[in-house]
């Protein structure tokens, strides 16, 4: 199982023992003038009844473990670890686990006119006003989410103050040049794709295969690989690949092991291929990315 989910199975596990409700636990982990960080760890699951909440203010939240669905005015995301959820001060949400219990999020949170003022600097004009829900995994979010993975173990000092303006540099700057998508699925596609995707995050290092996965799914390879990449943004294959590869950062930032034994055991058969893998995913090979 990757390390960062490790603090999320013992939530679940404490919820079972003593019974009641899921719930939403933030930590704040670090604040400043305008910004604040929060390890979120939520327990609910299927059985708890998703209520209306609204952002006090710019909301960002990268998923570090688990999965939900999120729901807003922007429409739908499917929120995975390595996706961004995006939320406007005043808008009204949800967050649901109609197919899986538990997520663990690192939550950055801005006041209107700081948000605003880095927007400003990135070429936005005007009030800014998110117009899509969430930002699928992508390479250019990896580094970021890395970062803040192995912040929030507490094993290694985090610049959380430059990583929440990168944070918000690449929300404003990438969700400009997306158009809305408000298309739903049915709810079995999102439920099988949910099950594809906790399966990969508790043994990323297992050999997934299309076929493999789509078995699990229930569906086709087509249809399989069709409705993973609509709800996720990417393919399986890179999903896994993203997975791996997040699970290695944090084992090298936080961990004594060689790169080699934490290549293989991350899934990796070659360490050529680890290497060229990891600087295209963090601009970095495993050395140096370890030593920052």
């Amino acid at each position: 199982m990757a390390k960062i989910a490790v603090e999320l199975e013992r939530a679940l596990t404490r919820r079972k023992q003593l019974g009641g409700q899921g719930r939403t636990e933030p930590r704040i982990i670090a604040r400043g003038s305008g910004w604040t960080v929060a390890d979120v760890v939520c327990t609910c699951g299927p059985q708890d009844h998703a209520f209306e909440e609204q952002h006090s203010n710019y909301a960002l939240a990268m998923v570090v473990a688990g999965t939900f669905q999120y729901r807003s005015s922007l429409g739908q995301g499917f929120m995975t670890p390595g996706s961004l959820m995006l939320g406007n001060e005043g808008q009204c949400y949800q967050c649901g686990h109609e197919h899986g219990e538990g997520d663990r999020c690192v939550a950055f949170g801005y006041e209107p006119e700081y948000f605003e003022r880095l927007a400003a600097d990135t070429g936005v004009r005007g009030r800014l006003n998110f117009t899509v829900p969430m930002l699928a995994p992508s390479r250019r979010l990896a580094r970021l989410v890395a970062r803040a993975s192995i912040g929030v173990t507490g094993s290694v000092d985090v610049a959380w103050e430059e990583l929440a303006v990168g944070v918000a540099a690449h929300a404003v700057t990438r969700a400009a040049g997306i158009a809305p998508d408000l298309k739903e699925l049915p709810s079995n596609a999102m439920a099988r794709v949910t099950r594809t995707v906790r399966a990969i995050e508790r043994n990323p290092e297992a050999a997934h295969t299309l076929g493999g996965l789509a078995r699990q799914a229930g569906l086709s390879p087509y249809h399989f690989l069709r409705t993973f990449d609509h709800l996720t943004g990417v393919t399986p294959h890179q999903y896994v690949l993203h997975a791996r590869l997040r699970e290695a950062a944090v084992r090298l930032a936080t961990e004594p092991g060689k790169v080699l034994d934490i290549a293989l055991d991350c899934g990796f058969g070659d360490v050529s291929n680890f290497n060229r893998a990891f600087r295209a995913e963090f601009r970095a090979n495993p050395r140096s990315f370890r030593k920052t």
